[in-house]
């Protein structure tokens, strides 16, 4: 599965296989999200992404005047 020969970097959450991955075990870039520090933290990815883009939303709009 390894296309960039990463060892042991962290881990990842593949968005095709949805799992946790690490090692020479990971999808293609274009497939993952991380590295993170754990495999926790990889689990709670899509949590994590959902969250900053929320506070980016929020910063977006007090940037354009939109935030009430």
């Amino acid at each position: 599965m390894n296309d960039s020969g990463l060892g042991g970097a962290g881990s990842f959450w593949c968005l095709r296989d949805h799992r946790v991955e690490s090692g020479d075990d990971v999808c293609p870039a274009q497939y993952r999200l991380g590295p993170y520090a754990t495999a926790d933290e990889a689990t709670r990815a899509l949590e994590t992404v959902e969250k900053r883009n929320a506070e980016w939303d929020a910063e977006d709009a007090r940037w354009t005047g939109e935030a009430s």
